[in-house]
């Protein structure tokens, strides 16, 4: 266990780029957890820490659970933990986890294309629905948010570690898919229930979402062998974009049912 006090420390800048900047993770290969929910939700993934930095306050209280995962513990005072931390009301512990960037696409399982979302509450969400569903794997076309980002990865409350994460991907990757490509459309398509009724929607596909504004690029929206509109009989002009993924990953889920 290694005690530091001094905001000025090497480690403590370091920690502080990994807590504050949207892609530090990408040049230093490591990415932070903050917070005990979401590094337990990693440890029950599998996933285990290079460094485990708790507060002083923390590790009298509980340093004995955290202790053992990693020879790297490190303990802050709580004020100089708050001054790492990206959050308004900071944690007391966090993790520093390794990363390396993902490049293989895996052709043929079920999978979400994200197409420019610039919200990283809105991407962590839609993680969040694409583990639950039982998708395998993300693809993040070039202007998507930074899904290891720290405000995705609370966003995505663990969901991170049960999928296949792919950046910076291109639209030769999503011609590229053997399975059924699908994308929503305001004005275009059959309805998503009446699909579901007639047993026409495939439970493994790839969905693709767009920008919150501008939805699904034309090239894109060009891939797709079908569009889906969901029925908002309320009469709104649109749906969130997390909030739609959610409806069309449901659906595509109790599709084989």
């Amino acid at each position: 266990m290694h005690l530091i006090t001094s905001r000025d420390n090497p480690q403590v800048k370091a920690w502080r780029r990994l807590a504050q900047e949207t892609t530090a993770y990408r040049k230093a290969g490591q990415f932070w957890l903050e917070g005990d929910h979401l590094c337990r939700a990693a440890l029950e993934r599998g996933v285990r820490p290079q460094q485990v930095v708790l507060t002083e306050s923390f590790h009298t209280e509980q340093g004995e659970q955290w202790v053992g995962l990693t020879d790297q513990t490190f303990v802050l005072p709580d004020a100089l933990f708050a001054s790492l931390s990206g959050l308004e009301s900071p944690a007391r512990m966090g993790f520093v986890v390794a990363w390396a960037a993902e490049k293989q696409v895996l052709p043929d399982v079920s999978t979400m294309v994200l197409d420019r979302l610039q919200d990283a509450g809105n991407v962590g969400a839609i993680l969040r629905c694409a583990s639950a569903f039982g998708y395998r794997q993300v693809l993040a076309v070039k202007g998507t948010a930074a899904l290891w980002s720290p405000k995705v990865l609370r966003a995505g409350m663990g969901a991170h570690f049960g999928l296949k994460l792919v950046e910076s991907v291109s639209e030769a990757d999503v011609a590229a898919l053997q399975v059924p490509v699908l994308t929503t459309s305001s004005h275009e398509g059959p309805f998503l229930h009446e699909l579901l009724q007639r047993k026409e929607l495939p439970s493994r596909c790839a969905w693709v979402f767009g920008h919150e504004g501008q939805g699904v690029s034309e090239s894109l929206m060009a891939l797709a062998q079908q569009k889906v509109r969901i029925a908002q009989p309320g009469g709104e002009e649109s749906l969130n974009v997390a909030t739609a993924a959610a409806i069309c990953l449901h659906a595509s889920a109790t599709a084989a049912f």
